[in-house]
C-alpha cells in the first residue's frame, strides 16, 4: 500500500484503541445496557431516514448481524467493563472474536479449516487461556467474571460475522459481490437493529430508577465526559473509522489491510495505561502478544511454492485431421453436466 493508505490504516487502528478509553468514561455515567441503546440510537436514527437498505440482503441475516455484533457483544462488552474488565485487557481479549469466527465457520458453514489456521486458532486459545488464568490468581472469581464476559461479547461477534458472510451469500453466488458503498451500508444498518431489544433489557433489568438518574446528571464532570465519550464512539470510532477502513479494503488487497487491525489492542493497553492509570502485569501483556500472534497466523496465507523447472515434454503428435460439425456438436453435448 502506498503511505498515504497505510497512515490511514494506522489512524483507523489508533481511534479503535482509544474507543475503549471512551466506552469506559460513558460507563461512569450510564449503565451498560442503556450506554449500548444510546450508542447505536444515535446512529440508527439518521441511518434509517438518509441510507438506503443494502440491496439484495435477506432480512433474516440483517437481524442476525445486528443481534450478534450489535445487541450480543456489546452487552457482554459494556457489561465486563462494568463489572471491572480493564479498558486495555478488553481490547486485547475482544480479539478472540477472530479465533471464534474460524472455528464457527468450520462448525457451522462447513468451511474446510488450514493446517494454518488450526495452529492458529490453539495459539490464540492458548493466550486466552493464560490471561484468564491469570486474572483468576489476581482476585478469583471477581476478576475472572469480567473476561469470560468479555470473551463472550468476542463469540456474539463471530457469530456476527457469520452472518454478515451469510447475508451476501446469494449476490456473491450470481457473481455479483457487494461494492464498498454497499459493505458499508450494510454496517450502518446494522445499527438499526440492536437499540430497541437493549433499550427494553435495560428498563427490565437496570430499571427506570437509573435510566432516570444517567441523564439527570449529564451536567456534571463525569456526564459531561460520559457524553464525549459516546460523541467519540459513534462520530469517530464507528463513523469515520469504519468509512475509511471500508475504502482502505476496496482500493487495496485484504492481507495489506487487515494485520493494522491487529494494533487496536495495542493503543487500547497503552491509552488505558497513560490516560486511565492501568497497569497491566507484564505476564498478561506477553499473554496478549501470544493471541494477537495466533491471529495473524490463522490469518495469514503461506507462501507459494516456488516455481519448478518445467518437465521436458514430449514432441508434439502430429495434428489431427479437422473434425466435422457432425463430431463437434456430439463432443458439446457430451461435456455438459
Amino acid at each position: 500500500m502506498p503511505l498515504t493508505a497505510r497512515l490511514l490504516a494506522l489512524l483507523v487502528a489508533v481511534t479503535w484503541g482509544l474507543n475503549f478509553v471512551a466506552i469506559h468514561a460513558s460507563l461512569q455515567q450510564f449503565p451498560p445496557l442503556l450506554c449500548a441503546a444510546v450508542r447505536f440510537a444515535v446512529i440508527a436514527v439518521p441511518v434509517v431516514l438518509l441510507v438506503p437498505r443494502p440491496r439484495g440482503v435477506p432480512v433474516r441475516w440483517l437481524l442476525a448481524y445486528g443481534a450478534g455484533f450489535g445487541v450480543a457483544q456489546f452487552v457482554f462488552l459494556y457489561t465486563a467493563m462494568a463489572v471491572g474488565m480493564p479498558a486495555g485487557l478488553a481490547s486485547l481479549v475482544l480479539q478472540s472474536s477472530a479465533p471464534f469466527t474460524v472455528v464457527l465457520a468450520g462448525l457451522l458453514l462447513a468451511e474446510r479449516l488450514s493446517g494454518r489456521q488450526v495452529a492458529g486458532v490453539v495459539v490464540a486459545v492458548a493466550g486466552l487461556a493464560g490471561i484468564a488464568v491469570s486474572r483468576a490468581g489476581l482476585g478469583g472469581a471477581a476478576t475472572l467474571l469480567p473476561v469470560v464476559l468479555t470473551l463472550l461479547g468476542g463469540l456474539g461477534w463471530a457469530f456476527g460475522n457469520l452472518a454478515s458472510r451469510l447475508a451476501w451469500r446469494d449476490r456473491v453466488a450470481a457473481g455479483e459481490p457487494p461494492t464498498a458503498g454497499e459493505s458499508l451500508r450494510l454496517v450502518l444498518w446494522v445499527s438499526v437493529v440492536p437499540p430497541l431489544p437493549l433499550a427494553l433489557a435495560s428498563l427490565l433489568l437496570e430499571g427506570p430508577a437509573r435510566i432516570t438518574a444517567a441523564f439527570t446528571g449529564l451536567g456534571s464532570r463525569t456526564g459531561l465526559l460520559a457524553l464525549a465519550g459516546l460523541a467519540f464512539t459513534v462520530l469517530v470510532a464507528t463513523l469515520v473509522g469504519q468509512v475509511v477502513w471500508s475504502a482502505l479494503m476496496a482500493r487495496h488487497p485484504s492481507s495489506s489491510v487487515a494485520p493494522f487491525s491487529m494494533l487496536v489492542p495495542v493503543v487500547g493497553l497503552l491509552a488505558a495505561r497513560v490516560l486511565l492509570g492501568e497497569a497491566t502485569p507484564w505476564r498478561e501483556v506477553a499473554l496478549g502478544a501470544v493471541v494477537v500472534a495466533g491471529v495473524l497466523l490463522g490469518a495469514s496465507r503461506p507462501r507459494p511454492a516456488a516455481p519448478t523447472a518445467p518437465a521436458p515434454t514430449a514432441p508434439a503428435p502430429e495434428p489431427a485431421p479437422p473434425a466435422t460439425i457432425k463430431e463437434v456438436a456430439h463432443a458439446s453435448r457430451t461435456q455438459l453436466p
